[in-house]
């Protein structure tokens, strides 16, 4: 990972199990992750592979979402399912919000 970043903004996962990640580098110094947005952090483990952690944006906070510990080197093929559920999730769950808020507004006309 490059100097100044602390790690990778995921922007699209592939729905295929060898499809690509579509990502962004995020600057060290860049804000909280927006709810429902994932960022993924890699660095050398101490004996082989991979240390990966991906972060979960939510409403107020940001959370581990997971870690892989000493990953192989094609550690993308591993947490590329994590990944793709969890942004699927989000993404119903904000059509979800607004159709509720909708119904709402709705029934208080």
């Amino acid at each position: 990972m490059p100097s100044g970043v602390h790690g990778v903004l995921v922007q699209r996962v592939s729905a295929l199990p060898e499809g690509p990640f579509d990502v962004s580098w995020l600057p060290a110094g860049a804000r909280r992750l927006p709810p429902g947005r994932s960022r993924l952090h890699w660095e050398p483990a101490s004996r082989a592979g991979w240390d990966v952690t991906a972060h979960l944006g939510l409403a107020t906070t940001e959370v581990v979402l997971a870690s892989w510990p000493a990953a192989p080197d094609n550690w993308p093929r591993l947490v590329r399912p994590t990944i793709h559920e969890v942004t699927g999730l989000c993404a119903a769950l904000a059509v979800a919000t607004v159709a509720l808020d909708l119904s709402n507004r709705l029934a208080n006309i």
